[in-house]
């Protein structure tokens, strides 16, 4: 249940249009609904603002399914990352609205189709990146924000980049995403005047340890208001950012 289902529910039942009985029957699955092998937080849209979002990775298909049906039918929408394609079919039989993106391994159903809030611009420095770089942007895109992209701009060839200066000049948060030394986001970051989010990837060479040489470099980066989530975390990314540009709307 949100926030404007509740209020309703509530003005309802001062209005005499509501039982306090049925509207009890309504709260019954706050703060948590049980499946046994899940408790799903109806309760944190109430707490954050947005609602649970599924981490698919261990999950069984069945797993996912029931979790997605008991979010959809509190009226939340759906947000599920690293999801597969079986995955996806399993979402897809419960609710035809499902969509998949294949690349950033997201699942979502939109509750709503406005527009969002602009503000959000997400760069990637290779096109090996974009699989976080896509999570990142669903995210942000479930939580009411219209990232703008921009991909494959590193800084092998960093005139690709500065070509697009102009982009940063409308941004109100940037999400920078790089794998290999993480070299870009201290490169945004001396050319912007807003919070700049780093993520940094698992991709390159061995040397690369991962994505640790990468989290290293971003965690040491001279260029200020400079922070960094955890390696391929474009959920966290987006979902700061997200944070970040709904108060700066406010």
């Amino acid at each position: 249940m949100n926030v404007e289902n509740l209020t309703n529910l509530l003005e309802n039942v001062k209005n005499g249009e509501v039982e306090v009985a049925d509207a009890l029957q309504s709260l019954r699955s706050l703060p948590f609904e049980d499946l046994g092998f899940s408790k799903v937080d109806h309760h944190r849209q109430l707490r954050t603002g947005y609602p649970e979002v599924i981490f698919c990775e261990g999950k069984t298909e069945s797993h996912i399914a029931q979790i997605s049906e008991r979010i959809l039918n509190a009226g939340h929408p759906l947000l599920a990352t690293r999801a597969t394609p079986e995955m996806y079919d399993a979402v897809k039989n419960i609710n035809s609205n499902a969509q998949y993106n294949e690349l950033g391994r997201t699942i979502t159903v939109r509750q709503s189709e406005s527009d969002g809030i602009p503000g959000i611009l997400i760069i990637s420095a290779g096109t090996s990146d974009l699989p976080v770089a896509e999570e990142a942007a669903d995210t942000a895109l479930m939580m009411g924000c219209a990232p703008e992209r921009l991909y494959d701009v590193g800084v092998a060839g960093l005139h690709r980049l500065l070509s697009n200066h102009e982009k940063f000049l409308n941004a109100r948060v940037i999400v920078v995403i790089a794998g290999m030394e993480g070299a870009l986001p201290s490169v945004v970051g001396g050319l912007v005047d807003c919070p700049v989010i780093a993520v940094p990837t698992s991709v390159g060479y061995g040397a690369s340890f991962g994505g640790l040489a990468a989290l290293l470099g971003m965690l040491n980066s001279c260029a200020s208001g400079v922070t960094v989530v955890n390696i391929d975390n474009g959920f966290g990314a987006g979902y700061s950012a997200a944070l970040i540009n709904r108060l700066s709307n406010k």
